[in-house]
């Protein structure tokens, strides 16, 4: 076969079908695509008036009409914008493809700005087949002398096209809709859909009933010239009634069209030219929720993109609420799409919010973005101007930010686990509350538990915090020991609970040992800290019953200490063959606190290492082998019961040696959480022989 070089040919008879399949996903998308262009045809003919080569009628008004007729099965729009010759709809309507805002740009590049040009495709005009049999235009164009056309086609290869008979300057489109989009032109279902895509296009939207039985009775003063009056309604006279209070003529009119949008929206004004009620106003008609948000961030961006918005932080129930949210994208005031993630930072979709970005680079449906460069650009500035709001907040109004912080920290936290330069710029004013319910930063965090060895006391107290007496033995640290301590000051602890209720043992001991601790309650705390540290070299999150510090240890001499893990080997021995647990490690400590008999730590690592694995555990796996893995039972030396094994150590079949060890085990365990089913009812029996044992 011969070489041959050719063009490719697309025609109305290939390309329908792929139109009405796969270029829009959602068929009610043809109302934007037709009002869009419509706010196309206003916006050129008003740019023609400001640069003379055109002057716009006395008394003026832009706007679009959507006029839907169930009986005829019809629906119109109407512009009165730059309307267009016979050259012209050859040009952009038989051309499928060509886009008459690409031309009209091109053309008018040096004298005016494109920005709010709209459409830059020119498939638009033909989402109306995706609904309709046959779609007819009739349009005039603005030129002097031109002659109105009429276009139809009934979305096969063949148009026709010949002299119309429409008198006014713009355009209309006529769709006869197919059997199966009827709905369209149902009067509710074409305001819900212009009230989801139209919302805020800017220029005024009027939908209408054609033949409307409706009617509306108005005071004869307000009366429009588009008015169609019915009936005139004179005021009934009473005997009573005083000259002066003479009431007005009333008309019975045909039902005005609705207007469906707001042209100036309010991410389009300046901030300082809005109230906090215009904010608040404008949230709950755009979102549908009437609770007030916390507080919000107004965007205005003009270089090296133009982008504006407004993000607001809603107060949400996380135990009974979903937090996701939405953040509705548009593009000219067009609404494009609800949490596009590639403009959206993604821990910003559990915010409610409106951003409007002309510059975006859409693709011909405008239902996803090209040049992944540019996108992620416009997600890190809004990304950087979030961090900067919270971070002003926290600086300047403390209180108030303190007043958000339990609402807005899923955001924050999770912001920091998603975006490293977010996270980075947050770190310094992530808020943790700690035991008394006072807000700290993480800087102030590592500033506590600071314990000066002057003024430590080597006092023990009993659980009420009093003070008793305890046994004190000085030694005189070696220089090794003295170079460990200096090694371990380089890494900062920060000890958390994450359960106040269930871990109110250790609080307390902690309380009592004038040390503090930060509250980490929620589900995203573990990854988040987890961040943190990998974040910030040598700072340490510990849980406060991961370990007992020597803040809760009574000083001992060095002998008796040696002496109290010797005695730790043969007990731990004794403890493991009672409990039947081998994995279990047991010390015996003499703590400050002598009322406290026994205490059970895990260590952060493995409590850190099986939260991970039972998060992604696959079903079926046994949890129970990630049991028992890095604890530590805590006997104190000073308290009654662990003398008492002690003493007893080396008895045979004494009973109540295994009884003691069993409860000292369980009220340990206790203190960390409930216990689980078989165990609670093995320790209520235990409870229960103790008690009759005590009555005998």
């Amino acid at each position: 076969m011969a070489e041959k070089h050719g063009s490719l040919s697309i025609n109305s008879e290939n390309i329908f079908p792929i139109i009405k399949k796969w270029l829009y996903s959602d068929h009610d998308i043809f109302y934007r695509e037709l009002v869009s262009n419509g706010c196309d045809a206003i916006t050129k003919l008003k740019k023609l008036d400001v640069m003379g080569e055109y002057s716009l009628p006395e008394g003026y008004k832009p706007e679009i009409r959507v006029i839907v007729n169930p009986e005829e099965k019809t629906l119109k729009f109407i512009d009165n914008g730059i309307g267009m010759t016979a050259d012209e709809v050859e040009e952009y309507i038989n051309q499928i493809a060509f886009s008459g805002a690409t031309d009209f740009i091109e053309k008018y590049k040096d004298k005016s700005d494109d920005n709010q040009i709209i459409g830059h495709f020119g498939l638009g005009f033909y989402s109306a087949f995706m609904v309709a049999d046959e779609v007819h235009i009739d349009t005039l164009s603005f030129k002097e002398g031109a002659v109105p056309v009429h276009w139809e086609c009934d979305g096969g290869t063949e148009f026709e096209m010949e002299d119309g008979t429409w008198n006014q300057v713009g355009t209309q489109i006529t769709l006869f809709l197919n059997e199966d989009c009827l709905q369209f032109c149902n009067e509710y279902k074409a305001s819900e859909v212009i009230q989801k895509y139209c919302s805020f296009m800017p220029v005024e939207i009027f939908l209408s009933r054609e033949n409307t039985p409706e009617t509306q009775t108005i005071d004869e003063n307000v009366k429009l010239d588009t008015d169609e009056v019915l009936e005139t309604i004179q005021p009934e006279k009473k005997e009573d009634d005083k000259e002066e209070e003479e009431k007005p003529v009333r008309l019975k009119i045909k039902k005005r069209p609705s207007l469906m949008n707001d042209i100036h929206p309010l991410w389009t004004k300046n901030p300082s030219e809005c109230s906090k009620e215009d904010y608040i106003e404008f949230y709950r008609k755009v979102f549908q929720d009437y609770k007030e948000p916390l507080f919000w961030i107004h965007l205005n961006m003009d270089y090296p993109f133009n982008l504006k918005g407004i993000l607001y932080f809603p107060k949400i129930n996380m135990e009974y609420e979903s937090i996701e949210g939405t953040i509705k994208l548009y593009n000219n005031q067009v609404f494009i799409a609800d949490n596009i993630k590639e403009v959206i930072p993604e821990f910003l979709m559990l915010l409610k919010g409106v951003i409007d970005c002309p510059d975006l680079p859409l693709n011909v449906s405008r239902s996803a973005l090209q040049n992944d460069g540019f996108v992620k650009k416009i997600s890190d500035y809004i990304t950087k101007k979030v961090a900067d709001k919270l971070a002003g907040m926290c600086k300047t109004d403390r209180e108030e930010y303190e007043k958000y912080w339990d609402d807005i920290s899923p955001f924050v936290k999770y912001g920091c686990l998603k975006d490293d330069k977010f996270c980075e710029k947050m770190t310094d004013y992530i808020l943790f509350k700690n035991l008394d319910g006072k807000y700290m930063t993480l800087p102030d965090c590592l500033e506590v538990n600071k314990v000066d060895p002057d003024e430590a006391e080597n006092t023990a107290v009993d659980e009420n915090g009093e003070k008793v007496e305890a046994e004190v033995v000085e030694e005189e640290a070696s220089s090794e020991e003295g170079e460990n301590s200096e090694e371990e000051k380089k890494e900062k602890t920060i000890y958390y609970a994450t359960d106040l209720k269930v871990q109110s043992q250790y609080v307390n001991m902690f309380k009592q040992a004038k040390m503090d601790a930060v509250v980490l309650p929620d589900q995203i705390d573990q990854p988040f800290i987890n961040q943190l540290e990998m974040k910030n070299e040598g700072i340490k999150f510990q849980r406060i019953d991961a370990d007992l510090t020597d803040t809760f240890k009574a000083k001992t001499s060095k002998k008796a200490q040696e002496e109290l893990e010797a005695q730790s080997e043969e007990i731990q021995k004794l403890v493991r063959k009672a409990l039947k647990n081998e994995k279990l490690t047991v010390k015996i400590e003499k703590l400050k606190n002598k009322k406290v008999s026994s205490v059970l730590t895990i260590s952060e690592e493995s409590r850190r290492m099986q939260d991970m694995m039972k998060m992604y555990a696959m079903n079926g796996m046994d949890m129970g082998m990630f049991g028992g893995e890095g604890e530590t039972l805590v006997l104190n030396a000073g308290h009654p019961l662990v003398q008492y094994v002690l003493d007893h150590k080396d008895d045979k079949d004494n009973k109540n040696e295994t009884l003691i060890c069993e409860q000292l085990y369980d009220l340990a365990k206790l203190q960390q959480g409930p216990l689980d089913g078989e165990a609670m009812t093995k320790f209520v029996n235990r409870s229960n022989d103790i008690m009759v044992a005590l009555t005998q």
